[in-house]
């Protein structure tokens, strides 16, 4: 498997979370503990979208403006939390996707690839 040079470009995102924490004077809140704690709360709130519908109405949400609204606000806290960690604990996301992509291809292989 041939895994892009760039998976994701965060870049921006993290330049924004950085500049929005520094506005408020957040960064001291902004520990790897916290951001965890955090993204775990945020995980929580996008589980509970899916709570208790099948697997139809789940995927009916893109139907429904006000659910594909939250699950958009949702989608989207868990991912700035999740690039904010790990721009705090030094990952590089881009290397850390490329080489788990990689790891999986080699753990999995295709279908008649082995």
């Amino acid at each position: 498997m041939t895994v892009p040079a760039v998976l994701l470009d965060a870049r921006g995102l993290i330049a924004a979370q950085r500049q929005f924490a520094a506005e408020r004077d957040w960064q001291r809140f902004h520990t790897p503990r916290n951001l965890m704690l955090a993204l775990t709360g945020e995980v929580g709130e996008l589980a509970e979208l899916f709570q208790w519908r099948t697997d139809a109405e789940a995927a009916a949400m893109a139907d429904e403006p006000q659910a594909f609204e939250r699950l958009q606000e949702e989608i989207a806290d868990v991912m700035m939390y999740l690039v904010r960690l790990a721009d705090v604990c030094g990952v590089d996301l881009d290397h850390a996707l490329q080489d788990k992509l990689h790891k999986n291809a080699l753990k999995y292989p295709a279908a008649g690839r082995e």
